[in-house]
């Protein structure tokens, strides 16, 4: 029999609802979890225990009164009695958010994000907030505040960044399923390091108001919340608790949900790469990408090869994102850093000596940038009328050991912000994409493949991510869960 902080999100709350687990039992469990995982793993960094047990009660007296004939206030949402993890950069309201930085110590939220108040009405129990790199500027989770994250694989290696807490929590069964953010790959590179699914949405599609840094200006392009869970089913049941739209949002749009049937499923077109944009990926890497567009084109579906935006259009949208990401995000932090310098985490300060080499965007640069940008999509989304679907790496590699920043992958020497390459594409094109695990490294570390979409096609995303997940058979949990 499954443990109770291993079933997925779904299956708990259909236990829930049929009464055979109640609410506080789901919650305990975890708490219990946490306490005998959480000092090794750093996952969460603020455990709200009494206000998790208090939600717990609550939701069984609603589960025992049941909802009264004709009432839509009292029926039990979709995630009744699910405990859940937040990201640290997105207000719960009475929570510290302080997004890894001792430059934000002790800012305590006033009010939920609107997602957080999605959740809640759904029935969620909010468990605690988890870890992230400073300002969240990292693909792995370490900083001065609150320490480092390590993998539940294994703890000499990274859950990756920026949300690594989160998925770290996930895949040890500290949580159900939780949100993070993505604006390179903070999503879907923890989820493929931590061997969990997560969900990189459009912009807009789920608002980002109440997360720190802010997704506004040219980052309303590449920054967004989304998902993450064990399963794909569970990021579909997130997803559409959370999507809709948002006036503190600037890319906020109303969006109606589409789900496609299994026969509408079939009828699309999947295209897959292995390698792209001149960055090579492990050997292993790429036989995980044929492995699951194997099972699809077994399984009935019309999957053949696909080299997107050539000639050197993904290698010029990795030079878009690196100016609005590094170059851009460096001159909305400088002023927040700029006299206390010596607080900041070593993460934080490469970050900045990076964003340095090529110095601050000037206007020309900007416009330039957002020009190409709207070229290059369009361009993509053309390709993409054949295949709506594309299935390729989440990185060049699985999870790296803490601190490491090159590897050799394919005689190649990639740094560390090449070998992120495959997830960089797809946020300054403003592409949907979701990760889900497929297999594991010969060390037995997990390896995802990415399914990407057109913009506001979520749906597909997630009913081609799990179909590879059915065909893969079982979620496994990690060795030291």
């Amino acid at each position: 029999m499954i443990e109770l902080h291993f079933l997925s999100a779904a299956e708990m709350a259909a236990a829930v609802r049929g009464k055979q687990i109640s609410p506080r039992e789901l919650v305990t469990a975890h708490l219990d979890r946490m306490q005998k995982l959480n000092s090794r793993l750093n996952a969460l960094i603020h455990i709200d225990r009494e206000g998790a047990l208090r939600a717990a009660d609550e939701a069984g007296r609603a589960l025992l009164n049941g909802p009264s004939f004709g009432s839509r206030t009292n029926q039990l949402g979709p995630l009744h009695g699910v405990p859940i993890t937040i990201k640290s950069s997105i207000d719960v309201a009475g929570w510290p958010c302080e997004s890894g930085t001792r430059l934000r110590a002790g800012r305590v939220a006033s009010s939920d994000a609107p997602l957080v108040e999605r959740l809640r009405k759904a029935g969620a129990i909010l468990l605690g907030s988890t870890n992230t790199p400073e300002l969240l500027m990292a693909y792995e989770t370490d900083n001065v505040l609150n320490g480092r994250t390590n993998s539940p694989w294994d703890p000499a290696r990274t859950p990756g960044g920026s949300s690594g807490g989160e998925a770290a929590a996930i895949a040890a069964g500290l949580s159900a399923g939780g949100v993070g953010s993505d604006g390179g790959g903070s999503i879907r590179v923890p989820a493929h390091y931590s061997g969990i699914c997560g969900l990189k949405p459009t912009p807009g599609r789920i608002p980002t108001t109440g997360h720190f840094p802010g997704s506004t200006g040219p980052f309303a392009l590449i920054g967004v919340v989304g998902p993450m869970a064990r399963t794909a089913r569970d990021l579909e049941i997130l997803f559409e608790v959370m999507a809709g739209p948002d006036d503190g949002d600037p890319s906020s749009a109303p969006v109606p949900m589409r789900w496609p049937d299994e026969a509408e499923a079939r009828q699309l077109r999947v295209g897959v790469f292995e390698e792209g944009g001149g960055v090579p990926a492990s050997d292993e890497t790429r036989g995980a990408v044929r492995q699951a567009a194997e099972w699809l084109r077994l399984d009935g579906y019309a999957v053949e090869p696909f080299t997107p935006l050539l000639p050197g259009g993904l290698e010029r949208a990795r030079e878009l994102w690196c100016n609005v990401f590094v170059r851009a995000g460096a001159m909305i932090l400088n002023p927040m850093v700029r006299g206390r310098e010596a607080e900041i985490s070593p993460i934080l300060r490469e970050f900045l000596g990076i964003a340095a080499k090529d110095g601050p965007l000037n206007g020309e640069e900007l416009l330039e940038t957002w020009l190409d940008r709207d070229k290059l999509r369009g361009r993509l989304l053309a390709e993409m009328q054949r295949y709506p679907v594309l299935i390729c790496p989440v990185c060049s590699i699985p999870a790296f050991q803490h601190g490491e920043r090159q590897w050799q992958v394919g005689g190649r020497k990639l740094t560390y912000l090449d070998a992120m390459s495959y997830t960089q594409w797809f946020n300054i094109l403003g592409n949907p994409a979701a990760v889900v695990p497929v297999g594991q490294s010969a060390e037995g570390l997990p390896i995802g493949v990415q399914v990407v979409g057109r913009p506001y096609e979520e749906e597909r995303v997630l009913v081609i991510a799990r179909a590879i997940e059915r065909l893969r058979g079982p979620w496994r949990p990690p060795p030291l869960a």
